[in-house]
This record gives C-alpha cells, sequence and structure tokens, in this order.
C-alpha cells in the first residue's frame, strides 16, 4: 500500500502502519488484476451515521478504467445511511464530484505536521 501510495503522489507512511490502519478500519477494498495491487480505498466509520473515505488510489497504468469509481461505490455501498466526508487529493475534485461528492463550505483539519497545515490549511 506505501509503496503504491508513493507512485500516485500521495503521502504514505511505513507498511506496518498502512496495515494497522486498514485492519482498523470499518471499510476496504482492494482491487487486484492478475494478483497485482491496482487499487484500493478504505473507510472509518460509526457505521450508523457518519464515515469518511480515505487513502483511494489507484496506480497510474490502470487510471482511466473506471477502477476508482468501483471503489468508491463499493465503500458506499457498506455505509448506505451515512454523511461521508472524503479528503480528495488536489486535482481529483472533479472526479469526486462526478460521483456525486460535493465541497463542503465548512470544515476544519489538524495536521501532526507544520508542513501539512501549511500546504492544506489556509
Amino acid at each position: 500500500i506505501a509503496e503504491s501510495l508513493k507512485k500516485v503522489g500521495m503521502a504514505y507512511h511505513k507498511p506496518e502502519v498502512h496495515k494497522r490502519a486498514f485492519e482498523a478500519s470499518h471499510t476496504t477494498v482492494f482491487i487486484y488484476e492478475e494478483s497485482q495491487l491496482i487499487g484500493f480505498g478504505r473507510a472509518i466509520s460509526d457505521g450508523e451515521y457518519q464515515g469518511a473515505i480515505y487513502d483511494v488510489a489507484v496506480l497510474p497504468e490502470a487510471q482511466g478504467k473506471g477502477i476508482g469509481k468501483v471503489i468508491i461505490q463499493a465503500i458506499l455501498g457498506q455505509l448506505p445511511n451515512c454523511n461521508i466526508i472524503l479528503y480528495a487529493t488536489p486535482g481529483m475534485e472533479g472526479f469526486y464530484k462526478k460521483l456525486g461528492f460535493g465541497t463542503m463550505k465548512t470544515g476544519m483539519a489538524m495536521f501532526t505536521t507544520t508542513q501539512a497545515m501549511e500546504k492544506f490549511t489556509e
């Protein structure tokens, strides 16, 4: 997972950190092509009315084939009655808008590093 996130330019951590995060998630989706992991995503949720989607990634060579859409739809299918918050990679907002997501008027974030705070907050 860490190597795939690195390939697509997303934040990544040590493999064991991702392993724990995915294992602790409410929903995980993994897409394989000929036994190679080409896409994945996860959601954390209370399972009742709130959820958040994270770490949606599709390898560059597999993009443009609808795999990201399949990942999102599979996650949403496991959270049918939940409001969903999604943290999008800059530049991917249009993709998520096509799937029914909208930009929030309000939102707050706190990151663990000064660099991330400066990059992603006003």
